[in-house]
C-alpha cells in the first residue's frame, strides 16, 4: 500500500508539478479533518508521515487521569488503567500518545478527508499554472485560437486559456479556430477559478519582442531598440542603436534580403515596419525618423521638446504621410512635437533664416534613393508609399 502511495505521489509531482512535500501536508490535513469529523474535535490530534517510506501515524495526545469517573472528556483524557495498556510507565498527569486507527473512520469522515486532498491538489494546480504564466507577463507566447466569445477571442496557451479583448485586437485581423498566432501577455491575475490571462496584438512591445526573438544581435545586446512607435495594423517605426561599431543596427534587423523583418511583417499580417538609426543628436534622430522623406533643415529645442523641420516642396506630403501618419509616428518615436514646413512655406514665414537651424544638411547628405519617384526598400513599390500630391 505504501509503495502504491509513493508511486501515486511521484506521478502527481511529475505530471502536475506539485511537490511531494505539499502532497504529504495535504494528506496530514485530511487525516486531521477526518478525526475532527469522527470525534467532534481534533485539537490534540497529530499526524506524522515518513517521507521515505510513506508510513504514517495518527495519534491523539491525552492526559492521564486516575479513574474512569475522573474523565471529563474522553477525547482529551484517558484513565490510568487504559493508559498503562499503552504505556506501562504511565503516571497520572502525564500526556501519552494514543494511536488512532484511520480504518475506523466512518464513510462521511473518509469522504471529507478525500475532498481535502482533492481541493489541495486543485489549488496547487492553479498556483503552478499562475506562476508559470506570471513569469511570462510582458513577454510573447504562441497561442491557438479557440473560439470567439462575443467580440473577444479565447486563445489557448497550453495549460491555460487567455482572453484577447476587442480593444487589443488589430482592426481587420480575422482568425480561424485552431490558427496559431503570437500574442503579448499584458496581465496575469490570480482568481479562485485559476489564472485570468489578458493578451494583446496591438501593444508596441509585441513588435519589440518579435524582433528580440528574430534578431540574434538584439538578443545578445549588440543592438538595442531605443524607441518604438506603432499604429497597429498599419505601420511601426523603430529606432535602433548598435553597441558595436562593426555591426550595422538597421542591417542586422532587416536581415539578408529582408528575411528577418519580413518574418515579423508576416506575423503582423503585412504591417509596414520602418527601421531607422537612433542618434543622440535630436536633429539627426528627427531626420531619420521622418524617412523616407529627405530633410533640408531641422531646428530642435531639447528643453521644450519641440522641433521645426523644413523639407523640399515636393517632399512635404511624403514627410507628413497619409493622414499625417509619418509625422505622427516620428513624433512618438523621438518624443518631440514636430512642425513640418515646405521650403516655400518656411521662406514665407516672418523672420525665417536658415542659419537659425542648428542642423543643416547639404545635398551630399541626401539619400539618392529618396529622389522624387524613388522609394526606399521599406516600401514594396511606389503604390505603397504616401503620395507626393499636396492635395491628398
Amino acid at each position: 500500500m505504501n509503495k502504491e502511495l509513493m508511486e501515486a505521489l511521484d506521478i502527481l509531482e511529475k505530471e502536475k508539478e506539485i511537490s511531494k512535500e505539499t502532497l504529504f501536508e495535504a494528506i496530514e490535513n485530511s487525516l486531521i479533518t477526518a478525526c475532527k469529523q469522527h470525534f467532534g474535535k481534533a485539537d490534540n490530534v497529530k499526524v506524522e508521515i515518513d517521507r521515505e517510506t510513506c508510513d504514517f501515524l495518527c495519534y491523539a495526545e491525552k492526559e492521564v487521569v486516575e479513574k474512569e469517573e475522573d474523565v471529563e472528556d474522553s477525547v482529551l483524557q484517558i484513565p490510568l488503567d487504559q493508559a498503562r495498556e499503552i504505556c506501562k510507565d504511565a503516571q497520572v498527569g502525564q500526556t501519552i500518545h494514543v494511536e488512532i486507527k484511520s480504518k475506523e473512520f466512518g464513510r462521511i469522515a473518509t469522504q471529507n478527508a478525500k475532498n481535502v486532498i482533492l481541493q489541495k491538489i486543485r489549488e496547487e494546480e492553479r498556483s503552478v499554472v499562475y506562476n508559470q504564466y506570471y513569469e511570462k507577463e510582458k513577454d510573447i507566447m504562441t497561442g491557438v485560437v479557440q473560439r470567439y466569445l462575443g467580440r473577444n477571442i479565447s486563445i489557448n496557451l497550453g495549460k491555460a486559456d487567455a482572453i484577447l479583448n476587442e480593444n487589443e485586437q488589430v482592426k481587420g485581423e480575422n482568425f480561424s479556430p485552431t490558427e496559431r498566432i503570437k500574442v503579448y501577455i499584458l496581465e496575469v491575475k490570480k482568481t479562485p477559478r485559476g489564472p485570468r490571462i489578458l493578451v494583446s496584438r496591438t501593444h508596441p512591445e509585441l513588435v519589440k519582442r518579435l524582433f528580440e526573438a528574430e534578431v540574434t544581435e538584439i538578443r545578445d545586446g549588440t543592438v538595442e531598440i531605443k524607441s518604438i512607435a506603432r499604429e497597429a495594423g498599419s505601420r511601426t517605426k523603430i529606432a535602433v542603436w548598435s553597441n558595436n561599431p562593426n555591426v550595422d543596427a538597421v542591417g542586422a534587423c532587416v536581415g539578408m534580403n529582408g528575411s528577418r523583418v519580413n518574418a515579423i511583417v508576416d506575423e503582423l499580417r503585412g504591417e509596414k515596419i520602418d527601421i531607422v538609426n537612433w542618434d543622440e543628436n535630436p536633429g539627426n534622430l528627427i531626420q531619420n525618423a521622418l524617412s523616407p522623406a529627405k530633410i533640408v533643415a531641422v531646428f530642435a529645442d531639447p528643453e521644450e521638446r519641440t522641433a521645426k523641420v523644413v523639407v523640399p516642396d515636393y517632399q512635404l506630403s511624403l514627410a507628413i504621410g497619409k493622414e499625417g501618419q509619418n509625422a505622427r509616428l516620428a513624433a512618438r518615436l523621438t518624443g518631440y512635437k514636430i512642425d513640418i514646413k515646405s521650403e516655400t512655406q518656411a521662406k514665407d514665414s516672418p523672420g525665417f533664416r536658415y542659419e537659425d537651424y542648428i542642423d543643416e544638411y547639404d545635398d551630399e547628405d541626401y539619400d539618392e534613393d529618396y529622389e522624387d519617384g524613388d522609394y526606399p526598400e521599406e516600401y514594396d513599390d511606389a503604390a505603397d508609399a504616401p503620395s507626393d500630391d499636396p492635395q491628398e
